[in-house]
């Protein structure tokens, strides 16, 4: 079965191969992240800190020796990623706000039986004493975004005069969405959380691919017709990726 995917940008979160280990550089302790079975030595700063790749049959030494020749680097790098970072582990409570498409949403807590209701862009959840709050939030949005992509997708496979696929939600870390002619479209819940222009590029994106199953021109000229702003929207999309909330 041939299947295109839309991808991520960056992971939100650290590989589960990778081992945490300790460094001192400059008088400050530095954690890294080292994953071995790369093809070479090489570094990375993000929002999940300092990663390291290297291959197998290079010691443990000669790895933290190349870390402390790009030492002035890497706490600048770190430096610089402490000032813009912001949270983005929210905790659901009563009152707390969460990023709704073009607006927020606001969290209304009661006592009830594990139920979720959205009023407007109001989201109550009905909680026993010892609910996992942030896992009815998780059901409510997703609930919210399989409404809302339903009828995006609805949009555009009739700007192309197709048959509206069939729509699941993923919940991936890495990919946005994906297309296949015989199982439908995917789109990534936690779109619910960024601007309506940019769900509705991944939507165009993936219904483009129901006339063309590759990236070639013929299927930018597609997503084109149906979604001109779609370089400017991809290109957020990937800046966008750190700000996406963790609940």
């Amino acid at each position: 079965m041939a299947t295109e995917q839309l991808s991520l940008f960056q992971l939100p979160e650290p590989p589960p191969a990778a081992k945490t280990r300790y460094l001192l550089i400059g008088g400050r302790i530095v954690d890294y992240r080292l994953k071995s079975g790369a093809k070479r030595l090489s570094m990375t700063i993000d929002e999940r800190g300092l990663r390291i790749g290297a291959p197998r049959s290079v010691a443990l030494t000669e790895i933290e020796a190349f870390v402390h020749g790009h030492g002035d680097w890497v706490l600048k790098k770190l430096g610089e990623l402490a000032d813009v970072t912001q949270p983005r582990h929210l905790t659901i409570k009563n009152g707390a706000r969460l990023p709704l498409l073009d607006s927020e949403a606001e969290v209304h807590v009661l006592p009830g039986a594990n139920r979720v209701r959205w009023v407007a862009d109001i989201l109550v959840l009905e909680a026993r004493p010892e609910a996992d709050l942030a896992r009815l939030a998780v059901r409510a949005l997703q609930q919210r975004a399989l409404k809302h992509f339903a009828q995006r997708l609805d949009h555009f496979a009739s700007q192309l005069e197709l048959t509206v696929p069939q729509l699941r939600l993923s919940s991936a870390h890495t990919r946005w969405g994906s297309c296949s002619k015989h199982g439908g479209i995917r789109v990534n819940w936690r779109l619910i959380h960024l601007p309506t222009r940019l769900g509705d590029y991944v939507v165009a994106h993936e219904v483009a691919h129901l006339r063309e199953m590759n990236h070639s021109p013929r299927f930018w000229s597609v997503v084109n017709s149906i979604y001109p702003d779609w370089k400017a929207a991809r290109g957020e999309l990937k800046q966008r990726t750190t700000s996406l909330p963790i609940l």
